[in-house]
């Protein structure tokens, strides 16, 4: 029998700054492709041909106690890419005590900060939504996936997906 790791500790950073203590739950991205049917002349059925990442991949929730004023003058920001977020992750199986290490560095801007409700002796977290547009996924430090979408990066285990497409578009 075998036990599977679970998150036992966690941080959280913007820009390098460190959220211990302050976040207690985060959302990881989904990574997700978007399928198109295709049923061609001769085709009994239909297949899903591949069109790339999914529409709704690229949100990033994660929550945070109190007023924090960096997140709140990094609201507006005008790039795609102007604001560094990294999870970091640290997961243990308890029949062998092995850990792990997940860390999700991404790249991108904050759509909303949700204030939620505010009540005196009440917990006063705020939910942010950063949508990214770089990714990138690493375990044990081998990077798994990396996504860097204004570049057309797409690598999964060190294979860059899209490296023949720009090549053949002049990229």
């Amino acid at each position: 029998m075998a036990l599977p790791k679970k998150l036992k500790m966690m941080n959280l950073f913007n820009e390098g700054n460190s959220y211990q203590g302050q976040t207690g739950e985060v959302t990881i991205p989904k990574i997700a492709r978007k399928f198109e049917d295709w049923r061609g002349g001769g085709m009994n059925g239909n297949i899903k041909w591949d069109a790339g990442l999914a529409d709704d991949i690229s949100e990033f929730t994660w929550k945070l106690g109190g007023i924090d004023p960096l997140v709140l003058s990094q609201w507006g920001a005008a790039t795609v890419d102007a604001i560094g977020l990294r999870f970091a992750g640290s997961y243990q199986r308890d029949d062998t005590g092995e850990t792990s290490s997940l860390e999700i560095s991404l790249r991108g801007r904050h759509e909303e900060i949700d204030f939620g409700n505010q009540k005196p002796g009440d917990d006063t977290e705020k939910t942010i939504k950063t949508i990214w547009s770089y990714y990138k996924l690493t375990i044990d430090n081998i990077v798994v996936v990396e996504i860097d979408i204004p570049n057309m990066i797409e690598k999964v285990n060190g294979v860059d997906l899209l490296e023949k497409h720009r090549a053949n578009i002049g990229l």
